[in-house]
């Protein structure tokens, strides 16, 4: 099982982490736009569906057309973490290929858009100081590198989930005899 889980992750992992380097090298002189978070996890989700998959192919081919949950949730999990490490690797490789700093893009950001809604005075001081704060704690690769495994980890195990209780019923999509 950890050779599938290892193929199917690394696969997944090549799929969400060559979409996350495409775009972070495509508009790394841009502002994020409101779709990157939307075509962000459209791609994990392309990705992680080899969690469905793994766990089909391991139900049909290894166990019969059978599989229990927990066996098939933590196929789905094994497979989810590998791509989730692979997605890391990827946004790290991304940034240091482009010397592309997130954490100020994302901070000018999150600023203008409190300016935009009319912060102003204290509250402005408060946000700023916490973005400072916050580009502080992100230039430590201890801070970023689980920041960035959080983003991706828990679609993997809402698709691992879903895809452990569909296909615990062996009614559903069924081995092929042949």
């Amino acid at each position: 099982m950890l050779r599938k889980i290892l193929i199917y992750g690394v696969i997944a992992g090549l799929i969400v982490g060559t979409a996350l380097s495409t775009t972070v090298i495509a508009m790394q002189d841009q502002t994020s736009s409101s779709y990157g978070m939307l075509i962000g996890y459209m791609t994990m989700l392309v990705g992680l569906s080899l969690v469905f998959v793994a766990i089909k192919r391991h139900r049909d081919a290894e166990l019969g057309g059978v599989i229990r949950f927990w066996p098939a949730f933590g196929l789905g999990l094994g497979v989810s973490f590998v791509a989730s490490v692979c997605y890391v690797l990827a946004w790290e490789a991304a940034q240091a290929m482009t010397n592309f700093d997130f954490a100020s893009t994302y901070a000018s950001a999150v600023i203008e858009r409190q300016k935009a809604q009319g912060v102003s005075g204290e509250a402005l001081a408060k946000l700023i100081a916490e973005m400072e704060r916050f580009k502080a704690n992100y230039a430590n690769p201890a801070y970023r590198l689980p920041m960035t495994f959080t983003e991706i980890f828990p679609v993997g195990v809402i698709v691992s989930l879903i895809s452990a209780a569909v296909l615990r019923n062996s009614r559903v999509l069924p081995a092929r005899r042949g």
